[in-house]
């Protein structure tokens, strides 16, 4: 790309939270714009300001060259408008653009990553890049319903002041017809004290021919509401509408609703951003469950600098970014990984809890990162899960607090009793913790509880997912 300098903002120069939505950004230069560098006597540190000047014009009013700039060629407002790079950070090659409200429609997710995320990965100057974070303005942040109910409404419906929920996902993720998937849910709902939450279809779980979405519905659904009359508790079931086809998942949403259910759930990723912003819009009356499949593909990055320091090998966005996306579109909770399993969450898991629950988001010092207003905007549940068990939640508890789902597939179903004793071992779990008893003093002192027998399988660290 041509060097376009006029997109660099001077020295001290700080966007407006008023009237620029801002990104943080991490680049690493190619071998090639070094050896260009190197060839013309240009210092490394003037490439990367060329690199952030670069970023800036294509993701705005900029393109590789000099264009016709006469009369009625735009190029005036274009000069107006155009964003800047700034803060730039020359050890760790990190930087912001601000870009002025005006260039993008409000209420339109999918045009505005177009624009700050469309072309820039695609730049010969560039070898590496990560979207670490963006702070939306005040009218863009307006111009979105965000959720429906979030964790207090999630509470008001499930009649639970406080606490945090809990959720089993089928193992194996596919096998179950719909009836065995109900008769799982009766155990899952009525083991122990009955205090088991909620049911979760995986994310391969659509409309199968052994196991079709209007029968699961209806069959999960009646054992949801026979679980309620049994033991004066709400319960909730995660139904699966993921379809390409808009006209199909508002359709299974209407079938849930029917059927006297609560939630949905939509892989956010694989649907996209209009399906989730055309869902939430459409107030069908069901809390929106984002569970997050193929995230990773653009999430994940292996390489050390995708903590901020060290060299990025590749290009990537980070959860937190995907996060504030879908809190700002509407999702009532959303899967945030875990502070303790899957390799790919960096440790970002905390934040990423704070980005989907406070209203004055601050900057974190130990994630590149820039806070959030949220105004009107509702906080979201933030669900843990990968690899945990009731070994675990002592600790997930600490870390993330009470407004959280965990959700145990293997950790409940593979218990080494069957699955109503893991069931009872994940609610002894939570009041342990509720109650404030240690859970390693109460498995040493009740040896052979269901507790006990979990810690036994699995201790009390992590099973990292590979």
């Amino acid at each position: 790309m041509a060097v376009q300098l006029d997109y660099l903002a001077k020295k001290g120069w700080k966007a407006s939270s008023k009237n620029h939505l801002v990104t943080l950004i991490k680049m690493e230069l190619s071998e090639v714009a070094v050896k260009e560098a190197k060839g013309s006597g240009k210092s490394l540190r003037k490439v990367f300001e060329e690199g952030c000047a670069s970023v800036a014009a294509e993701s705005s009013t900029g393109t590789w060259t000099k264009v016709f700039d006469g009369k009625g060629s735009g190029i005036p407002l274009a000069a107006k408008k155009k964003a800047v790079a700034f803060d730039l950070d020359y050890r760790n090659h990190m930087f912001k653009v601000a870009y002025p409200i005006d260039l993008f429609e409000l209420d339109n997710i999918s045009g505005l990553l177009a624009g700050i995320v469309g072309n820039i990965a695609g730049m010969k100057m560039v070898s590496g890049m990560r979207i670490f974070d963006v702070r939306f303005p005040k009218k863009m942040v307006k111009a979105f319903l965000g959720p429906r109910f979030g964790v207090r409404g999630v509470r008001r419906f499930l009649g639970k002041k406080k606490g945090c929920l809990l959720a089993t996902v089928p193992k194996p993720k596919i096998g179950r017809t719909a009836k065995e998937q109900a008769l799982l849910a009766r155990d899952l709902f009525s083991a122990g004290d009955g205090s088991y939450e909620g049911i979760k279809d995986d994310e391969n779980l659509t409309n199968l021919y052994f196991n079709k979405f209007d029968k699961r519905c209806r069959l999960v659904h009646n054992e949801r509401k026979r679980a309620e009359k049994i033991s004066a508790r709400k319960k909730f079931y995660l139904c699966n509408v993921t379809h390409s086809n808009m006209d199909k998942m508002v359709d299974r949403a209407n079938l849930i609703k029917k059927n006297g259910g609560r939630f949905m759930m939509v892989d956010v990723v694989t649907t996209g951003f209009s399906a989730v912003d055309s869902l939430r819009r459409k107030n069908l009356g069901l809390a929106i469950h984002a569970h997050r499949a193929m995230h990773g593909f653009v999430t994940r990055d292996n390489s050390e600098g995708v903590h901020g320091s060290g060299l990025l090998e590749g290009f990537s966005i980070s959860m937190v970014v995907m996060a504030k996306l879908f809190r700002l579109l509407g999702v009532d909770s959303i899967h945030g990984g875990s502070p303790l399993a899957k390799m790919e969450d960096y440790g970002e898991a905390v934040y990423i809890s704070k980005v989907l629950q406070e209203k004055h988001l601050k900057p974190d010092k130990k994630i590149p990162s820039l806070g959030q207003e949220w105004f009107h905007i509702k906080p979201v549940w933030m669900t843990a899960s990968g690899g945990l068990h009731p070994g675990d939640f002592e600790k997930i508890l600490k870390l993330l607090g009470e407004d959280i789902i965990i959700q145990c597939g293997g950790g409940v179903l593979g218990h080494p009793q069957g699955v109503k004793p893991g069931v009872i071992a994940a609610q002894q779990a939570r009041s342990l913790f509720e109650n404030g008893i240690s859970v390693r003093k109460f498995v040493k002192e009740e040896d052979c509880s269901e507790l006990a027998r979990a810690v036994g399988e699995w201790g009390y660290g992590p099973r990292i997912v590979y």
